[in-house]
């Protein structure tokens, strides 16, 4: 086929000018591999005068997305303005009522609106890819929706959000504090411009809302992710880990459970020997379980102008190739819906607190993990930090809900000078 497969990029920032750089300097690479010409017929964004630094000039322009969205010479909308509301719904929804093919690096989007826009790109008969909105330039959406496809996936767990990353094993190479390297982060431009997204854990939620949906056929469910974010890790708690051969890292974990679907995003323990243990800076990491192929690792650049636009034209040569598929992997209105599984898995935790420095205040909180049914693994008291006693407790396997419990009766015995800080081991 020669026919030029036709773009509309809306959005030109990283992304939108790194799909730019590709289509105008690899054209005739894309055409050899795509069997037909790439090309870029028009763009939208919101200044017209700025200098991006790629050449704009023969493309077509419109300030509006939805306006780029139904032009006559887009045959695929590229997505990559962000926000899961406003004009990148609009547009994109605006471009598959249009017939147009949607490809978007929008991880927001589709974990609020995934399933109503996956059964209307399927009723148009037309693809909704979106492999950029997860981890980067790993090929993670096409390994579950095609290459594992035969498999009964068990679980689905990594590290997604670089930025976090980023901040973790800086803490722990320079022996800074939190807020230290959070500060430092944020100057380097790592942090999006609300940084709660990325420090909150809720940029990485999103994506593992995605996966769990292609991995367990099921309605994308953003409001199931138990999500805790990495802001009250401390220098100390790095130290510790690294005692017991562990390091920290912001992990989402996705499984089906004889209870339900589990989801969460929180800040773990993890071998230190393990891939997820070794996992340095902005890197991202995906692991993959089914009951065929076993485990398997992917790992490499989460963000950044190259891998991100990478993956946006990962799926605009299959759409050119002419594959369309459903956007979760099998039909949308199949998705059922999964009871959630809150706090119900078993491991262990490690537990940061500060007691009283007085009699009994340790044999309290013994007492209250005791009633709640957690016992301990072992248990070790540090120096005196003025009238406080800092303590660490590893606990052996018991659930959130049962160590939640044991948390609420210790910040009631009033022994405890600061709340616990709680972390799940997870060994992978």
């Amino acid at each position: 086929m020669n026919t030029p497969l036709r773009l509309g990029i809306a959005g030109l920032g990283t992304v939108g000018v790194g799909v730019l750089r590709i289509v105008q300097g690899q054209a005739a690479l894309l055409a050899a591999r795509c069997g037909r010409p790439i090309t870029v017929s028009a763009v939208s964004a919101r200044s017209r005068t700025k200098d991006r630094g790629v050449d704009l000039s023969g493309l077509g322009w419109e300030d509006s997305p939805v306006a780029l969205a139904q032009r006559d010479d887009v045959d695929v909308f590229i997505e990559v303005m962000g926000g899961h509301e406003g004009a990148a719904r609009d547009a994109t929804t605006a471009a598959l009522r249009a017939g147009k093919h949607v490809v978007t690096a929008n991880k927001a989007l589709l974990a609020i609106h995934g399933q109503s826009l996956a059964e209307l790109a399927e009723d148009q008969g037309v693809a909704l890819r979106y492999e950029a909105a997860v981890a980067g330039g790993i090929p993670v959406i096409k390994a579950l929706s095609e290459g594992l496809a035969a498999n009964s996936m068990t679980r689905v767990l990594g590290v997604m959000n670089g930025s976090c990353n980023y901040i973790l094993t800086r803490m722990e190479s320079a022996g800074l504090s939190y807020q230290e390297v959070f500060n430092e982060a944020n100057a380097l431009g790592y942090l999006e411009a609300d940084p709660e997204l990325d420090v909150g854990g809720i940029d990485a939620a999103h994506k593992l809302t995605l996966l769990a949906a292609l991995a367990f056929g099921t309605r994308v469910d953003f409001d199931g992710v138990e999500l805790e974010g990495i802001g009250r890790v401390k220098i100390e708690d790095i130290r510790h880990a690294a005692d017991m051969g562990y390091r920290i890292k912001l992990l989402g974990v996705a499984q089906m459970t004889e209870h339900g679907l589990e989801q969460r995003m929180a800040p773990c323990l993890v071998p230190a020997t393990s891939p997820l243990g070794q996992l340095e800076g902005g890197t991202n990491m995906v692991v993959l379980e089914g009951n065929s192929v076993g485990q398997i690792v992917l790992r490499g650049a989460g963000a950044g102008e190259g891998p991100t636009a990478s993956a946006v034209m990962g799926d605009v040569a299959d759409i050119a190739r002419g594959l369309v598929i459903p956007a979760f992997g099998q039909a949308a209105r199949s998705l059922h819906s999964a009871p959630r599984a809150i706090s119900t898995s078993q491991a262990p935790f490690y537990l940061r607190m500060a007691l009283q420095d007085k009699p009994g205040a340790l044999a309290k909180i013994a007492h209250v993990l005791g009633e709640a049914g957690v016992s301990i693994h072992r248990m070790r008291q540090y120096d005196h930090i003025d009238d406080s006693a800092p303590v660490l407790i590893v606990t052996h396997k018991t659930t959130r809900s049962a160590l939640d419990q044991a948390l609420a009766a210790m910040n009631a015995t009033g022994v405890v000078t600061e709340s616990p800080v709680a972390l799940r081991i997870e060994n992978v």
